[in-house]
């Protein structure tokens, strides 16, 4: 396992960091799945365990705790707020109120007094910087947090947030944690050049792709992953983006086997080669998928197999932009660009 520093933070991390989004409900998996996935992973060296207060509605970070239970302090812990908890309005967001309540309900959910990376898991538009920062700063300084990230924030407010955190001379988010794999390169065009300009740390989620990129798919087989049974339109072969998706993974798998290498290993020695990216996370939902990503720790990429893969998906190229999570709102919603 490789290590590297979390931006400018001094921590060091493991290069594949284990996601506990596959932890109950979501992924089906069971306390003592998730624990047995946990010792594994601590065992293969990862250190860094992520995960979210709505994973399964608070079963990941209920699951997370109990395996992590007498070994806290060698674990980097990281959770996420500001998606819907619930049907009432305010149960969501990142506003003080919701943020101060919701860090103690993710405290008590994984048995733990402090989390050394408390991140926000979308931009609030309806949220001013300023509010989040200075909550955020406050709960660092009570302790509760060590750190504080963003999670698949439009390079443009990573931007305002550093700013907003300069100008009220508040504690400024020291993370960021997008969606990145050979499939999706558009944050190379936009994010990556502004983590790398304030020194963020970068955590990359789906780094296979939803698993486009685990070697389960290929042309002429029937697609029949955990994500197609929930996920259809994602993976239906007719559609345009799909189509071409496919069709890169053929000429993606090729370059693998010329290297000698697994589709798994090509997928994560692409993500970790970029300076500007700390860790992948990877969210095995079984001990063999744990197993197989783990495989590709130690995974470098020579220059000739990165070339092959930008001459198959071009860098900064998304080939399915439908799909990004940081789109500005005006570009989905019509009515928010007319007058």
């Amino acid at each position: 396992m490789q290590y590297r520093t979390l931006g400018r933070t001094g921590v060091q991390v493991s290069s594949l960091a284990l996601g506990a989004m596959n932890f109950g409900r979501i992924g089906r998996t069971t306390q003592d799945e998730a624990t047995a996935i946990v010792d594994a992973a601590l065992e293969g060296g990862i250190n860094l365990i992520d995960t979210a207060d709505m994973y399964s509605a608070g079963e990941s970070e209920e699951m997370v705790g109990k395996a992590i239970a007498g070994r806290r302090d060698d674990i980097v812990l990281a959770t996420k707020a500001g998606m819907p908890m619930g049907d009432e309005r305010n149960r969501r967001g990142s506003s003080r109120r919701w943020l101060v309540t919701e860090l103690d309900n993710s405290l008590r959910r994984l048995g733990v007094d402090h989390v050394d990376l408390y991140q926000i898991h979308r931009w609030d538009p309806n949220t001013s910087d300023e509010e989040t920062l200075s909550a955020l700063t406050d709960l660092q300084r009570a302790g509760k947090i060590r750190h504080f990230g963003s999670s698949t924030f439009p390079a443009y407010r990573i931007v305002q947030a550093q700013w907003a955190a300069r100008e009220h001379h508040l504690s400024r988010y020291v993370t960021e944690q997008p969606s990145y794999s050979i499939l999706q390169r558009g944050i190379e065009s936009h994010v990556l050049p502004v983590t790398e300009q304030y020194g963020l740390g970068v955590l990359v989620w789906s780094p296979l792709a939803s698993g486009w990129l685990s070697g389960a798919i290929r042309e002429g087989r029937e697609i029949a992953t955990s994500r197609s049974t929930f996920m259809p339109e994602r993976f239906d072969t007719t559609i345009p983006a799909n189509r071409a998706r496919l069709d890169a993974v053929e000429r993606l798998a090729e370059v693998a086997d010329e290297a000698g290498l697994t589709m798994i290993q090509l997928a994560l020695g692409f993500v970790t080669a970029h300076p500007a990216v700390t860790s992948a996370l990877i969210g095995p939902r079984t001990l063999d998928h744990l197993h197989t990503q783990l495989a590709a720790a130690d995974t470098v990429l020579p220059a000739d197999v990165l070339d092959a893969i930008d001459a198959i998906v071009a860098p900064g190229v998304d080939l399915a932009a439908h799909e990004k999570h940081d789109t500005p709102p005006a570009l989905l919603d019509p009515s928010l660009r007319r007058r």
